[in-house]
This record gives structure tokens, sequence and C-alpha cells, in this order.
């Protein structure tokens, strides 16, 4: 089956974290992916990385990239790639004689994606950090977490995956199309400072125009309203309330049997947001989160259940649309998005 991304090619030099998430979004919608590693290093968990989601539907090959006949043939498969994908510090590919000098040279066409943190020029090009780091420097770390409390991380989302590999993607295929109009590949730049960044500029938006208060926790995204948050249920499991516009919240209050409370009535009043958020959390507390799922479920009260990671595959809404797939005994998220004429080949982990 072929996918969206049938006929493009992709040399990856073998990593962790954002260049294979990038990696792998291209060859779930059909790019061949070729994974270069290095010989006898088998994957994390002991299998050669058959049990690495991130590594799924790619051919790999071992080659010691010491040796200059290893160089060679890397040279051979870059000559009529697409692309390549790596994610070392500055300088390393330079060194290994693989810089995009060499491979723009033997191919002009091809599109050299770099994947770093901090970039491949600023005074801490050259350091080591993690995304943790990464998203604090842009400013979106300052901005998770609760009011008084130290900023809160969301695992490694905002700086390894969005800011980092699914913006590679995006680039990569942006300057594989510039390529195929201009005859020109080129270099992309893909730090995962500057995607932090950009996956915040609606914030930055707000804040520039004083819709949003330079501190976590009170703002209107950021669990400062009493209508946007997550509220514990009685059998210690949790909801999501995202009732911002009028008509939901309405239909919020109507469900919780606050509609005729006036304390509820100013709902963009930031002075009643606390007092407002504490009666919430006691009400939310009087019943498990399955009886607030029969009172909500099924309305435009902009609700949901906060579900495990075993939980999650298991939702109705999930099952019907495959939002997840088993593959080699390992439950995954499926590729996405969905192409209606050339949807996405099955995932392999153990390569395609």
């Amino acid at each position: 089956m072929a996918g969206a991304l049938d006929g493009i090619t992709v040399i990856e030099f073998a990593g962790i974290g954002p260049g294979p998430f990038a990696c792998m979004m291209l060859a779930d919608h059909g790019a061949k992916v070729i994974r270069i590693e290095r010989p006898g290093v088998v994957g994390r968990y002991g299998d050669g990385g058959n049990r690495d989601i991130l590594n799924r539907s790619r051919q790999r090959i071992e080659l010691d990239m010491k040796d200059p006949a290893a160089i060679a043939q890397i040279r051979e498969l870059v000559k009529t790639a697409d692309a390549v994908v790596e994610g070392f510090r500055p300088g390393v590919m330079e060194r290994l004689g693989l810089g995009p000098d060499v491979l723009l040279a033997d191919n002009p066409r091809l599109v050299f994606g770099r994947m770093t943190g901090w970039g491949q020029d600023g005074p801490m090009a050259p350091l080591a950090g993690h995304d943790i780091n990464y998203i604090a420097l842009s400013g979106a770390l300052h901005t998770y977490g609760r009011k008084g409390e130290k900023p809160s991380f969301p695992v490694n989302a905002v700086g390894d995956f969005g800011g980092g590999g699914m913006l590679m993607a995006f680039g990569v295929l942006a300057a594989i199309l510039s390529a195929k109009s201009t005859g020109r590949g080129q270099v992309i730049d893909c730090a995962m400072v500057d995607g932090a960044a950009i996956l915040s500029a609606m914030t930055y938006t707000f804040f520039a125009n004083g819709m949003w208060r330079d501190e976590r926790g009170v703002n209107l995204l950021d669990s400062g309203a009493h209508f946007y948050d997550t509220y514990a249920t009685s059998d210690g499991k949790w909801i999501s309330i995202g009732s911002i516009e009028p008509q939901f919240y309405a239909l919020l209050r109507a469900a919780a049997g606050l509609a005729d409370d006036p304390a509820f009535d100013a709902q963009m009043d930031q002075s009643g947001w606390p007092a407002l958020k504490d009666k919430l959390t006691e009400l939310f507390l009087t019943k498990t989160r399955e009886e607030w799922c029969a009172i909500m479920d099924g309305s435009d009260i902009c609700f949901a259940p906060v579900l495990s990671l075993s939980e999650a595959p298991k939702h109705p809404h999930n099952v019907a649309r495959k939002t997840f797939v088993r593959e080699g005994g390992i439950m995954q998220p499926a590729p996405a998005p969905r192409f209606s004429e050339t949807p996405a080949p099955p995932v392999c982990l153990s390569g395609r």
C-alpha cells in the first residue's frame, strides 16, 4: 500500500527523540526511510529497536562511520535520496566528511535536515541540553504550571516532538517541494528552542495584547480559570473541563446544577475565578468520574475524562477512529493525519 509520501527517500542517521519522530512521521505516510545505525548498537530494549515505536516502518543498515568505505557507501545512498536527517551536534557531520557542502555537491536537490536543541549557531549551539532546557529558554516552560508553584513540564512533548520532530518533518517536506520546483536543495536548521517558541505563538499574542499576565496559573488557558481545568472525582480519577464560550459555559452550569447560582454569572471576571474554582473542586468530588461522564458525555460542554495510557486506546471514540493500533505486541498511536486518497500503510515495528 502506498502512502502520500510514496516515492520520497530519506536517509536517517540514528539518534533518539526528535529525529526518529520526524522520520517516523515520514515513514508512516509512505516515505522510504533508511536508518543508518552503528554496528552492534541494539535498541534500548535489547531487540534491535523493534520495540521502539519511533523507529517503526524503516529499512535499517549498520555502518561504521569511522570506516572510509562506509562513508563512501553513504554518499552513494544520498546521491539518489530526497533528504537526509541527522541529529548530531554542530560540526560532527562535517568531521565525518558528510557535511552539507559535500552531500549537496553530490546531490544538488538534496534536503539536509539538521536537528539540534540550540541550533547550528549562537553561543549555546555547541552545548548539551534536553527538552526541559529548550522549552525553558523559549519562554514556554514559564507558562506551564499552577499559581504559586514551580514550572511543570509536559513530559517532552513540546521540545522534542512538537517543536523538534514535527517541525523537522514539516521542514523536510517544505524543502522537498521547493527543490522540485527550483532544482536546488538546502539545509534545514531545526532547533528545538525555536520550535518551542513558535508553538507558543498564541501565548505571545495574548501577552503582547495585554491579555496574559506574565505569571503561571492565573490566565485563561493555564489553570487560572475555573471553567478550563482538570478536577478530581470521588474515585480518585480526573475529568477535564474546557467550557470557554458562553454557550458551552451555560451547558456546564446546567449539567453541574449551577444554572441558578449567581456567583457563576460573571464568567470572565478573573477576580472571582479562585473562589469559583474552589466551588467546582468540591462539586466534582461528589461523584465518580463515570458518573460525571454519564452526565456530561454527548454534550457541547467541552468535557472529557482524563484517561490513562492503558485506558485511552479502549475509549469508544478512539476505537471507532482506530486512533491506536497494536503491532508487534505493542499498543501504539496510529499514523496521523488521515488521508482520503492515500491512507498510511500499516505500521511495522520490524521495518518495511
